[in-house]
């Protein structure tokens, strides 16, 4: 059954869990030591998936034969109030270490895990799991009255849904 439940960003939670290729297995040595499961002060998450729709228009008519389904591109941000290294980790792999490695290394690759679940239907959910995610951009905020924030942007493979409802 579908879930038809109202979520406000507090009922959420964000979580990074580990594929079994290399690039996984870069990014487990991150989260174990620096706890990002799950990931603590996130905020503005955001997840787009665009469709490269492609328009046939036959000549002379102004309105489109057919559309055609293009590209899938599955992106998204995440800000954090919490500065320790670890995106940025996550973001370059071994280098962002002091101690340069030689190159090539790999870089982190994981699977985000967006739950929610409000607090007052607990046998209520919708996990949205983004798989192969790299991260791709990472900014760093140091405003004068404010939190200091990082950020970053990221890439997935491919996107999955799955809600949850006890009978």
């Amino acid at each position: 059954m579908a879930n038809t439940n109202v979520f406000r960003g507090s009922d959420a939670t964000l979580t990074l869990a580990i594929d079994d290729q290399p690039e996984g297995q870069a990014a487990q040595e991150i989260i174990e030591f620096y706890q990002l499961s799950p990931v603590g002060r996130a905020t503005s998450v955001e997840v787009y998936v665009q469709t490269d729709l492609e328009l046939f228009h036959e000549i002379g008519k102004r309105h489109p034969a057919a559309l055609r389904p293009g590209n899938i591109n599955i992106f998204g941000k995440v800000g954090r109030a919490y500065i320790n290294g670890a995106l940025l980790r996550l973001l370059l792999g071994k280098g962002a270490l002091v101690a340069r490695e030689q190159e090539p290394y790999p870089q982190p690759s994981f699977n985000l895990l967006l739950d929610l679940k409000d607090p007052a239907v607990p046998d209520t959910s919708s996990t949205l799991t983004i798989h192969g995610v790299k991260f791709e951009n990472w900014a760093y905020s140091l405003p004068e009255d404010d939190f200091v924030m990082e950020s970053v942007t990221f890439k997935g493979l491919f996107i999955t849904v799955e809600d949850k409802e006890a009978a």
